[in-house]
């Protein structure tokens, strides 16, 4: 009895173990068929299989990777700025007075030309009086100087015929006296007569100049009397102060009884002109040559409001702490509705362009501080490019700087530089 139950037992955990652990053997010698692989293998050659990655460098490091392909995009510049005026000025006072006119509130609208201050004359217009007297004095002398100049000449033309003839009158009593037919008495009195008439030129010469020096002396007078009653006249219109350009005053003009004056701190008003107005915006170097005079720009301001101008202005000089280059646009603002200092994005249109549209996280910066990418190269390494952004959507970053195709690295770059070996699992196999 008691080695049966041991056979027993035997044959039982024999039958388990081949249930159990070695069915698979069991069912194929059961079927008569050859025994099958085992499960291992089975795995091994059912699971699919992926494009793996080219076999890597040892010591490679692991990083996620990503194929991109350039494509071509309507370009544009996008800035961030903030509207100005077009022309601001402080209306300053020229003359000293106190201020005799009604001041006008700030925010009212003045056209060019309008009166602003007004301010009390005081001696001023005595002052334009008595040069446009002084004027009139010397413009009344211009006949009477002016006569003198032909009296001068005519007295010179009468001294030269004088010479004339005591020359002839010499000659002859020179010849006379050698045929003896004159004394020496009359050649000497013929020679004084002659210096006589010569002194008379002279005189007369010296009248004429004296003429002409009067006449020259006349019109100084009277430019200079002109130029008196110019500068009087111009402090007159000093008094009145208008404005330069049409536009909104910003604040109050002159308080009545106030006292102007050119030494002073004392402003007139401040006046706005916001009909067009200016946008104002800093493009980096790398974007500045892609804008042009004359480009049509979009302009988003803070509540949502929209608005299209144009560039007026691309600076030539870098500011020299941000390097970066001033751009001005103008847009027209006929109902004032855009005030100075609001914050706006600017979208400046420039030429197409073939950028890559990448997550703004694989963005990175090298030792320099320049901002790029590190890429795949052929020989499976890192290697950085540096590269511009183009523009921003919710989808990622369009960027230019990349070959038309690329292997971007996008998980990992901070972990690498040039020249190290990388093992890139790409994101389409992932997928």
């Amino acid at each position: 009895m008691k080695l049966i139950s041991i056979l027993t037992a035997i044959l039982v955990a024999a039958a388990l173990y081949a249930v159990v652990l070695d069915r698979e053997r069991l069912m194929g010698w059961v079927h008569g068929g050859a025994p099958e692989e085992t499960s291992e293998t089975v795995s091994d050659a059912s699971e699919p299989t992926e494009s793996a990655p080219a076999e890597a460098a040892p010591g490679a490091v692991s990083v996620m990777a990503r194929h991109s392909q350039a494509q071509q995009i309507d370009d544009a510049v996008l800035l961030r700025g903030e509207t100005r005026p077009s022309r601001e000025v402080e209306v300053l006072s020229e003359a000293s007075g106190r201020v005799i006119s009604t001041p006008l509130r700030k925010g009212s609208l003045v056209e060019e030309g309008e009166v602003l201050c007004k301010l009390d004359p005081g001696t001023t217009g005595a002052a334009l009086v008595e040069a446009e007297a002084r004027l009139a004095e010397a413009r009344a002398q211009r006949p009477q100087v002016e006569a003198a100049l032909p009296e001068a000449e005519a007295v010179l033309a009468q001294a030269k015929a004088a010479v004339a003839e005591a020359d002839i009158n010499l000659t002859a009593a020179r010849e006379l006296s050698q045929g003896g037919y004159s004394s020496r008495t009359s050649v000497a009195s013929a020679e004084a007569k002659m210096r006589a008439a010569e002194a008379s030129v002279r005189s007369a010469e010296a009248g004429l100049e004296s003429a002409r020096a009067g006449t020259d002396s006349l019109e100084a007078s009277i430019q200079s009397a002109e130029a008196a009653v110019a500068s009087a006249r111009k402090a007159v219109e000093n008094l009145t102060i208008t404005a330069p350009f049409g536009g909104v005053l910003e604040s109050d003009t002159a308080e009545l009884g106030l006292l102007m004056s050119t030494t002073g701190n004392a402003t007139c008003a401040h006046v706005l002109q916001l009909d067009p107005i200016r946008l104002v915006g800093y493009a980096p170097e790398a974007d500045v040559a892609r804008i042009h005079l004359g480009a049509r720009a979009g302009a988003q301001l803070t509540g949502g409001e929209t608005r299209v101008g144009t560039v007026t202005f691309v600076s030539r000089q870098a500011d020299e702490t941000t390097r970066t280059f001033r751009i001005e646009v103008t847009l027209d603002n006929p109902d004032l509705t855009l005030r100075a200092g609001q914050t706006a994005r600017i979208l400046i249109e420039a030429d197409g362009a073939l950028a890559h549209l990448l997550p703004q996280s694989a963005l990175t910066l090298n030792d320099a501080g320049r901002m790029g990418l590190r890429t795949v190269s052929a020989e499976q390494t890192a290697k950085f490019v540096p590269v511009s952004i183009l523009r921003d959507t919710p989808e990622g970053v369009w960027i230019a700087g990349l070959p038309d195709s690329v292997d971007v690295i996008t998980l990992g770059q901070e972990y690498v530089t040039d020249g190290v070996p990388v093992a890139p699992s790409y994101q389409e196999i992932l997928q």
